[in-house]
């Protein structure tokens, strides 16, 4: 009995040897291909470094990522390779406000095209809106998502509103140190100059 035929996007999306590590960009968007995986924060070593880690294992929560391949008319006409990435996460970082943990939804959407040479990525990444990369025989999408997630990231994590904080991290006065202050604000010797040197009435 003869098999009923695969629909060409299936036959093209289903490809076994792509790998997300080596990834054959060229391909990958002729085929309008698709890959999508998880990984845990350890598989990103880079990403791992700023999250913090706590028992009841929430840290691990899985990043998710999907990446989408196509060929669309660039500048001069000619076909060119674009990748779109959508990446999702979960984070557990420590406020700096109040030093408790805090989790942060990430949504990430990029869109990335493929040229060939640095010096037209480079060209190009001046004039489009689109992140311009240059196309490579084999592309590690696995660094590309660490990187994304990494600008992803809050430069200050804070929660919006503080929980409660423990005795330990409440200020003497009965104020808490999420209302002091930054300590180079309280320490600035310029500010104690400027104190001493006001007028007396």
């Amino acid at each position: 009995m003869p098999r009923s035929p695969r629909s060409p996007r299936a036959a093209r999306s289903a490809h076994p040897t792509r790998s997300p590590a080596a990834l054959d960009v060229a391909a990958f968007c002729r085929d309008g291909a698709h890959l999508q995986g998880q990984r845990s924060p350890a598989e990103l070593p880079r990403f791992a470094q700023s999250l913090l880690r706590t028992a009841d294992g929430a840290a691990e929560r899985p990043i998710e990522w999907i990446a989408e391949g196509s060929l669309q008319a660039g500048t001069g006409g000619a076909p060119q390779c674009v990748v779109d990435l959508n990446i999702r996460a979960t984070p557990m970082l420590e406020c700096q406000r109040c030093l408790q943990p805090m989790t942060l939804p990430l949504q990430v959407e990029r869109r990335f095209r493929f040229v060939e040479g640095e010096d037209e990525a480079a060209r190009l990444d001046e004039e489009l809106d689109d992140d311009v990369l240059a196309l490579a025989p084999r592309f590690d999408l696995l660094a590309l998502v660490e990187d994304e997630l990494l600008l992803a990231l809050p430069l200050v994590p804070r929660h919006d509103v503080c929980p409660e904080l423990p005795a330990a991290l409440r200020a003497p006065e009965g104020g808490n140190v999420a209302d002091a202050p930054p300590k180079e604000e309280r320490d600035n010797p310029f500010a104690a100059l400027a104190a001493l040197r006001r007028p007396r009435t």
